[in-house]
C-alpha cells in the first residue's frame, strides 16, 4: 500500500466538466475532506460545482491553498490539452499539482519544465507500488466487506466511507481500504487498482486487505462494475483479491444505462447480486450480499423513500441512501456487523 503526504489545502479544478460522474474526485474530496478545500476553478463551459467559491490560482494561494487538485477525469483518464494553460498558471501562482489521472503530470513536458522552473512539485496518485504479487486465493483472517455496483460512479466509495465511519462509531475496529485515486486522496493511503497490470490486480487487493484480527473489518472501496464492457476486468480482479465476506450492492435510483456507454442497459439488482455472488464464491463460498446502498441524490424525499421501499420489498434486504437516511442506514450497518458464516457451506481450500 502507498501512503501520501500531500500539500494542502486544495483548489479543486473542475475544468469544463458538465457531468457529475466525471467530477467525482472533486465532489468526493469536498464531501469527505471539506477542511482541506478552499475553492474551485472552472474552465468556460464547466457546470459541475462543489459549492465552493470560484477562485483563480492566485486568489486561492492568497487564501492559503498550496495545491491545485485535478478533480475531473475524461474517459480513459487522459489529461486534456485545453487544461494545460490553467495548470501552468497554477504552478506559476505557487501551487503544487495533484492528479489521479492515468496521464502522469511528470510525463507532460510543459508541466515538468514549469514545475522545475518554479520550484513546484507534481504529485501523481495513480501510480501502483512496484513488485506486486499475483493473487493466491489464500484464506485470510479478519472480516472483509466490499462495495460492488451496477455501474461506475454511483456511490461505492461513499458507501464504503460511510460504513467505515459507522462501524468505528460503534466501537468496531475497521479500516477504509482505498482502491481509487479519490479514495486515496481522502484516506492518504491505498492502491490505485485500475492502474495495476491486470495479472496483479487480485494480488494487489490481497495486499491491501491482509490478515487481521478476527473481529477487524476491512471495508474495501469497489471499482467499476462486472457489467461494464470497459471496466469489468478491474471489478473481477478486485472481487477475487478482496475475498469478501460481505457484499453491499450500490445502485443509483433511476439510472438505466451505463455511464459513458449509452448502448448498454444496467442489470437488474437481482442479476447484479447473483453474478457478484457467483464469482465471489470462487474465493469465499460463505460470502453474502447483505444490503443495498441506493443513491437517491436526484430524487425528492418522498420519491427516495418510495425507491428504498421498492428495493426492500423486491429483495428482502435492508436498503438506504447513506447520505440521506440515517435510520435505514443504521439497519444496513447492523445487518453487516451481524454477519456470521454459513457453516453448512464448504470451507475454502487452503
Amino acid at each position: 500500500m502507498i501512503s501520501f503526504e500531500l500539500p494542502q489545502p486544495y483548489l479543486l479544478f473542475l475544468a469544463d466538466s458538465t457531468e457529475p460522474g466525471f467530477a467525482k474526485t472533486a465532489l468526493g474530496v469536498k464531501d469527505w475532506a471539506p477542511e482541506r478545500c478552499v475553492g474551485e476553478l472552472h474552465l468556460p463551459g464547466g457546470t459541475v460545482t462543489t459549492g465552493l467559491p470560484e477562485l483563480t490560482p492566485a486568489q486561492a494561494y492568497e487564501r492559503g491553498a498550496r495545491a491545485l487538485l485535478v478533480g475531473v477525469a475524461a474517459v480513459g483518464g487522459a489529461l486534456l490539452p485545453q487544461w494545460l494553460s490553467t495548470l501552468v498558471e497554477a504552478l506559476e501562482a505557487g501551487l503544487d499539482l495533484i492528479s489521479g489521472l492515468h496521464t502522469r503530470l511528470a510525463d507532460v513536458p510543459l508541466l515538468a519544465q514549469t514545475a522545475a522552473r518554479t520550484g513546484r512539485r507534481l504529485f501523481d496518485i495513480r501510480v501502483p507500488p512496484k513488485g506486486l504479487p499475483t493473487g493466491t486465493g489464500r484464506r485470510r483472517t479478519g472480516k472483509r466487506l466490499l462495495t460492488v455496483g451496477t455501474d461506475c460512479a454511483l456511490g461505492k466509495k461513499y458507501t464504503a466511507l460511510a460504513l467505515t465511519r459507522a462501524f468505528r462509531a460503534r466501537g468496531v475496529s475497521a479500516d477504509f481500504r482505498a482502491t481509487g485515486q479519490t479514495g486515496i486522496m481522502i484516506a492518504g493511503a491505498g492502491i490505485p487498482i485500475d492502474a495495476v497490470v491486470s495479472d496483479f490486480v487480485a494480488g494487489a487487493a490481497e495486499l491491501l486487505s491482509p490478515d487481521n484480527e478476527a473481529d477487524h473489518w476491512d471495508v474495501i472501496e469497489g471499482q467499476g462494475s462486472l457489467f461494464h464492457p470497459a471496466y469489468a476486468g478491474v471489478s473481477l480482479g478486485l472481487l477475487h483479491g478482496s475475498q469478501p465476506d460481505v457484499l453491499v450492492l450500490c445502485h443509483e435510483a433511476g439510472r438505466t444505462v451505463l455511464l459513458g456507454q449509452p448502448g448498454f442497459r444496467l442489470p437488474s439488482l437481482v442479476e447484479a447480486i447473483e453474478l457478484n455472488l457467483l464469482l465471489a464464491r470462487r474465493v469465499n463460498p460463505q460470502v453474502r450480499c447483505l444490503a443495498v446502498s441506493l443513491n437517491t441524490s436526484h430524487l425528492s424525499e418522498a420519491a427516495a423513500y418510495a425507491a428504498i421501499r421498492d428495493v426492500q420489498e423486491q429483495l428482502g434486504l435492508p436498503c438506504a441512501d447513506p447520505l440521506r437516511h440515517p435510520v435505514q442506514f443504521a439497519e444496513v450497518v447492523e445487518t453487516c456487523l451481524a454477519y456470521a458464516p454459513d457453516l453448512q457451506l464448504a470451507p475454502v481450500l487452503s
